[in-house]
């Protein structure tokens, strides 16, 4: 009998009852909203489901030793979350990004480039506000990133400059993408008048298709040669595209922009989620970091509209460009190039700004590498 209580005394240690503090319970719950919000709501489900699960699994509660946490040598969790912790899932993933985004609307219309540089504002006003606050340059340059609304960047980054603080800042930048149609909206309306809302944009231009198999090229060549620290994520960001548009590697493209992006997203969201243990996330500085990461959105939603405004001053009439694409020139594709197309439709029904909208988006994608690069070739 006395074995038997004993045993049983043994087997309650290990469990997660015995184990659990108050730190994972909340983290439980945060987890739960994740799901919830990506079922019901529908906010970026193929982010939100896998973090929210990650987070479920990261805080119940173990006894030490058992090495089946991920922050435990050797563990299954551990070993996977080696793709984030050394960055090489983001490359994945803009490979993926490449082969399945089409590059026309940008290549129509070079100007818009512009549109998503000026968002890129959102990075460094983030960086300025970390420093601030307390943080060191290495982790303003991480944080700063959450603004450019590109979560497998801010990995990236994060992984190299501040990996202490790589769950908060990658929670916070998928978070925030997610909340792009919570967020942008309302300053995109305080930015413009309803006259610059009902603004017609001329369609985009037929681009031929050997533009479109040139781009990824030259644009590669002259981004990596101008930040040659970004040379990772833009590479494959620009193969994967030209995988597409070669029409000779249809099953690479299809085979990168399917199956290889959604295991990788699948994995980056898992143990992203896993990696927000209650005693590692539950800190001051996870507060600031979700803090400055709000601001950093606006800041970028700001930079992108407020330039288009500016812009137009120099445009003649009939070539301006509708402010409300400005908030796309975040990296969040295609979630802010369609808010573009829903706040416009509500002032207009027939005038549709997706496929403008979507020349900024894509730029920002490009842009945030790029700011990547540079916050790495000064800070790494």
């Amino acid at each position: 009998m006395e074995n038997i209580i004993s045993n049983l005394k043994t087997f309650w240690m290990f469990t997660g009852f015995a184990n659990v503090q108050w730190g994972h319970l909340v983290m439980i719950v945060i987890g739960c909203i994740f799901i919830y919000l990506a079922v019901k709501k529908e906010w970026e489900p193929m982010l939100l489901v896998p973090i929210g699960f990650g987070i479920l699994i990261g805080n119940i509660p173990l006894f030490a030793g058992m090495e089946v946490g991920i922050y435990e040598e050797g563990s299954v969790l551990n070993i996977l979350y080696q793709g984030v912790r050394l960055g090489f899932y983001p490359p994945l993933i803009f490979l993926g990004i490449g082969a399945i985004t089409d590059f026309s609307a940008l290549i129509s219309n070079p100007k818009l480039i512009l549109v998503g540089a000026a968002a890129q504002f959102g990075i460094f006003g983030a960086y300025a506000i970390a420093l601030a606050v307390g943080f060191d340059p290495l982790q303003a340059g991480s944080i700063g990133i959450i603004g450019g609304a590109d979560g497998p960047t801010a990995i990236f980054l994060t992984s190299r400059l501040a990996p202490d603080l790589l769950g908060a800042i990658a929670v916070s930048a998928y978070s925030y993408m997610a909340l792009v149609p919570v967020i942008q909206p309302p300053i995109m309306r305080l930015l413009t008048t309803k006259k610059e809302r009902l603004i017609r944009m001329k369609p985009p231009r037929p681009v031929a298709q050997t533009e479109k198999i040139l781009f990824p090229i030259i644009g590669f060549l002259i981004m990596a040669f101008i930040v040659p620290s970004g040379l990772p994520l833009l590479g494959m960001l620009f193969l994967g595209n030209l995988l597409k548009e070669s029409g000779v590697t249809k099953r690479l493209a299809t085979t990168a922009g399917g199956p290889l992006i959604d295991v990788v997203t699948i994995l980056v969201g898992l143990t992203v989620g896993a990696s927000t243990q209650a005693d590692h996330f539950l800190r001051l500085d996870s507060i600031k970091i979700f803090a400055i990461g709000a601001l950093s959105f606006m800041i970028a939603t700001f930079g992108g509209v407020f330039f288009v405004k500016i812009f137009n001053l120099f445009l003649k009439e009939g070539n301006k460009i509708n402010p409300l694409i400005g908030n796309a020139g975040i990296s969040a594709v295609p979630a802010s190039a369609r808010v573009s197309q829903m706040v416009g439709r509500q002032y207009d029904r027939t005038n549709h700004l997706l496929m403008h909208a979507m020349g900024p988006n894509v730029a920002g994608v490009i842009g945030s590498a790029v700011a990547a690069g540079i916050v790495l070739g000064f800070l790494g």
